[in-house]
């Protein structure tokens, strides 16, 4: 029986960052079911969300192997991973607004367990040579050699590589304890998850910059991909976060 490891880390990821949740969610003051919940129907939004453009994508080659539709969910990609994260938090905003979730609390609580999750979905990328990066010749790259991350991801067989999936893994998860760290001693609701923001932004930057480019939407020339721009978005949507809060404290005060 073929196990793909990206799935299966995914999948252990998404469990460890549920059970954090329910822990977080007590710290900032929320309905630790309703996160539960949340995280839940965000999850499956995203699943469902991928699966769809997956199918949507390769319908002609599925028409003809029918049988290729149970490979798709081996397949990574950065589209795939927008689209998802997309679908999720529009869902969640969702469930939110309609059992009146505090959002910027929720926010909060959400910020180390999607750190959790994206930590493992970076190991799985890792072992399964998605998210493949440019060559190296330092110590600790690593080479595939297996015929299906090629077949499935695309990857370089027999070439040394930059391990920055690891790189980003160990990122998310200095942010998951950080903010996990933080949550009981922030001073306003809404600064774990401004700052997560932007320190998640600034991570995946900068880890894209030994990415390798094909597929990933090349943007100016080359000067930045499309996970860069989303990075740069995060980080602005971030300070603008932190900055409301800040005016909203200073005019209580006045």
């Amino acid at each position: 029986m073929l196990i793909p490891t990206y799935g299966a880390m995914a999948a252990v990821g998404v469990l460890a960052a549920l059970v954090l949740a329910l822990r977080t969610a007590r710290v900032a003051g929320v309905s630790p079911g309703h996160v539960w919940n949340l995280c839940v129907v965000a999850v499956c939004a995203a699943l469902v969300s991928e699966r769809l453009l997956l199918v949507a994508a390769n319908w002609s080659a599925l028409g003809n192997h029918p049988a290729w539709a149970l490979g798709v969910a081996m397949i990574h990609h950065p589209l795939l991973a927008g689209v998802g994260a997309a679908a999720g938090l529009l869902c969640a905003q969702w469930y939110a607004q309609r059992h009146g979730m505090p959002l910027a609390a929720t926010a909060d609580a959400l910020a180390a367990p999607l750190s959790v999750g994206l930590s493992f979905e970076q190991l799985g990328s890792l072992l399964a040579g998605s998210g493949y990066v440019t060559e190296t010749t330092m110590p600790w790259a690593v080479t595939y050699t297996s015929a299906l991350a090629s077949l499935w991801s695309g990857t370089p067989l027999g070439v040394a590589l930059h391990p920055v999936q690891a790189y980003a893994a160990l990122a998310f998860l200095a942010l998951a304890v950080i903010a996990v760290a933080w949550l009981p001693r922030r001073k306003r609701e809404g600064d774990v998850a401004g700052a997560w923001l932007m320190l998640a932004g600034a991570a995946i930057y900068f880890t894209e910059l030994w990415r390798d480019p094909e597929g990933r939407g090349i943007v100016l020339h080359g000067a930045l991909d499309g996970p860069q721009i989303a990075a740069i978005a995060m980080v602005l949507v971030g300070a603008l976060v932190l900055r409301e809060h800040k005016i909203s404290k200073e005019d209580l005060h006045e």
